[in-house]
């Protein structure tokens, strides 16, 4: 009897002084974050905090999830994505979520929302899934103040020019960023960048940039990314880092090199990348950059002109013959407004689908009239597996997915916006052994948040906010294909944004938590 009471006694003690959670996820192998070794550890979570880590026993949870067997890692950070425009088409932020991802920094390449303040406000009225943070795009402003003239900027618009900067790093912006291929960006020199860099660098920011060329001037484009950090004394995120055409295969050493160069020299560089051989953009480069000036009115009017018509095609034709190649095969289009029976077909076959001869020189002609018809996004094949691997191989490099939020079904997007992280991890982690599972999920984690001052994320640890996700380390794997693009990946069983759980047993449920983050520096 005596007996029957004692062990009462400690089991009432024992539920008197648990603790309690709102999740308790039990049982798993924690990694988390820092590049450590995994730990068999529990972990609980109170609203959006990481309440406790450690052997929980004595914690009761409103709600617990048996981890055997599976992963617990912070919340992937997407350092490189383009979500303006998809918000509201898929607040759910679906192709993301089920990567793993719990946070993107969008406004990449140049291009992002012309008042970070107003578009931070929409995100948190709108409700998403996923947090989002947000470079200052540089064509953007130089838009606002010069169109996309082709000249140089007067005194009085850099003026206006870093006074756009200020008051978007004010709001909250963890930098700038350049897209120096495309329109008007192009058209700036190192000079203007630098002065804008100094606002940023003055506000706690980073300067990300899609360097000047990725192919034949690669090198040249990615000492002007280092220089402008140096003169500006701020960090350089190096965007999707490639050495892109056939002519260019198996130079990554030369470049990595040099960004290996400059943080030996003090310069705080790094990098990120998507993990495929083909990259995707627009249309438009495969022009030259003069005849893309001043808006559509302007081009097309440029394109009437026969003469520069001739020359326009002969620096396509150019292209392709300084790759090696005989046909525009390699150029694949994502989506074409005017015609989308074109999407997830070639140049090549639209070219011979018009009724065309089957030669480079009509390929030629058939680009010139789609740019006409307002161009195309597309996907071009251009790299090498060797390349990307060595690239990957690379400590200060982070994964990211160049893309934005997709809609199931629409349009033939590069596979990159649903299979990213997981085609890092079970490619080339768990199949390729490129690196291993903890410094993968450090690479998406830790060292982009790290990168981008975004406070109390990227690492598992108490009182810091519970993005968390939990995956199968030897399911996960990449579905979406260039053939089929619009498939999840598979392997993520759980995630949760700030503390809400919003995959359960792989199922999105619907909820939409995430938050702008604003840069407070």
């Amino acid at each position: 009897m005596k007996y029957r009471l004692l062990v009462f006694c400690i089991l009432m003690s024992q539920l008197i002084f648990a603790q309690h959670a709102d999740y308790i996820i039990r049982n798993g192998k924690i990694i988390d974050g820092t590049g450590n070794n995994w730990q068999l550890k529990d972990i609980a979570i109170i609203n959006n905090k990481i309440a406790a880590i450690g052997n929980l026993g004595n914690w009761k949870g409103t709600t617990e999830i048996d981890a055997k067997g599976l992963i617990i890692a912070p919340g992937f950070i997407d350092v490189h994505a383009h979500i303006e425009g998809g918000e509201a088409k898929n607040p759910l932020a679906t192709n993301f979520i089920y990567d793993g991802v719990t946070s993107v920094i969008t406004g990449n390449c140049g291009g992002s929302a012309d008042d970070i303040k107003t578009y931070f406000d929409f995100i948190d009225s709108l409700g998403v899934s996923i947090n989002v943070a947000a470079l200052m795009g540089h064509n953007n402003i130089r838009k606002q103040v010069m169109g996309s003239a082709n000249r140089y900027a007067t005194a009085a618009e850099l003026t206006q020019m870093e006074l756009i900067t200020e008051k978007a790093m004010k709001a909250g912006a963890v930098g700038i960023s350049t897209g120096l291929i495309y329109i008007p960006g192009t058209f700036a020199p190192t000079e203007e960048v630098v002065a804008l860099a100094k606002i940023v660098a003055k506000n706690g920011g980073v300067y990300a940039s899609h360097i000047r060329n990725e192919e034949d001037k690669v090198s040249q484009a990615v000492n002007e990314a280092i220089g402008i950090g140096k003169a500006a004394k701020l960090p350089v995120e190096i965007s999707h880092f490639k050495v892109n055409g056939q002519n260019n295969w198996g130079r990554s050493d030369e470049t990595l090199n040099l960004v290996k160069k400059a943080r030996l020299d003090g310069i705080d560089v790094t990098i990120d990348q998507y993990p495929y051989t083909a990259s995707s953009t627009n249309l438009g480069i495969l022009l030259p950059d003069w005849v893309l000036a001043d808006g559509q009115d302007s081009i097309l009017a440029r394109l009437k002109n026969p003469s520069i018509r001739a020359k326009v095609k002969a620096y396509s034709l150019q292209i392709i013959k300084s790759r090696g190649l005989k046909h525009f095969d390699y150029a694949f289009v994502a989506n074409f407004k005017s015609d989308t029976t074109y999407n997830g077909k070639n140049i090549r076959a639209i070219n011979i689908l018009r009724g065309n001869k089957d030669n480079a020189q009509a390929q030629a002609e058939t680009i010139v009239q789609m740019i006409e018809l307002g161009g195309a996004q597309m996907v071009y094949h251009g790299m090498q597996d060797k390349d990307v691997k060595n690239i990957m191989a690379y400590p200060f490099n982070m994964a990211a997915s160049d893309a934005g939020i997709a809609v199931m079904g629409v349009n033939r997007p590069h596979p990159r916006a649903y299979g990213t992280n997981a085609r890092v991890l079970g490619k080339y982690v768990r199949e390729e052994k490129v690196m291993s599972l903890e410094e993968a999920i450090r690479r998406m984690t830790s060292l982009p948040a790290n990168k981008f001052n975004l406070k109390e994320r990227g690492i598992l640890k108490e009182g810091f906010i519970a993005d968390i996700v939990v995956f199968d380390e030897k399911e996960v794997t990449d579905m979406a294909t260039f053939e089929n693009p619009h498939q999840f990946s598979k392997g993520f069983k759980y995630v949760f944004v700030n503390g809400s759980m919003t995959v359960e047993n792989g199922i999105h449920n619907g909820t939409r938590k995430g938050i702008a983050i604003r840069n407070k520096n």
